[in-house]
């Protein structure tokens, strides 16, 4: 009797699938919206430093037009760098998808690994990456060119060993 038992919770446990909920465009959208006020938040009290500090963060010359394109180009490279390391370190979160209830996860459910997270990062810097996630269902670059997405925690159902 008592192996009985354990083979219907065998069978129970095995044909239980996981089923991952892609989250809202608007979920997604309010992790972007976060996540950059936190990222520009960052790089704010970073240059308070310097500034307290008195070291200069970048020196200008006579040609300068203040905020020209190689700056945009680093602020991309920056935040690709910034969402690398978050979503490394918290397992495919940032503080966005904490507050949103989501997780970048691998297209099956499993979670994502260091390299992958670095994929991700290295993905934002592409200029328009974040044009491509308008839409819906919101599925930008840096989630195509890597095989993940953002699933919604609270609508997706896990088997334990995929995350």
């Amino acid at each position: 009797m008592q192996n009985e038992l354990t083979e219907q919770d065998n069978d129970l446990l095995t044909s239980f699938e996981s089923i991952v909920v892609p989250a809202s465009t608007g979920k997604r959208f309010a992790n972007y919206i976060i996540d950059i006020i936190v990222f520009y938040g960052l790089i704010f009290l970073i240059a308070v430093i310097f500034a307290l500090l008195n070291m200069p963060l970048f020196t200008e010359s006579e040609n300068s037009t203040g905020f020209d394109f190689m700056s945009n180009i680093l602020a991309l490279l920056m935040y690709g760098i910034y969402m690398f390391i978050v979503e490394a370190l918290f397992k495919g979160k940032s503080l966005g998808k904490l507050i949103t209830g989501t997780r970048a996860v691998n297209l099956d459910g499993s979670r994502i690994s260091v390299t992958t997270a670095m994929g991700r990062g290295f993905s934002r810097a592409v200029p328009f990456d974040t044009f491509s996630a308008l839409g819906s269902p919101s599925n930008p670059w840096h989630d195509k060119w890597n095989k993940t997405m953002v699933m919604d925690e609270k609508l997706s159902t896990i088997v334990a060993e995929t995350i």
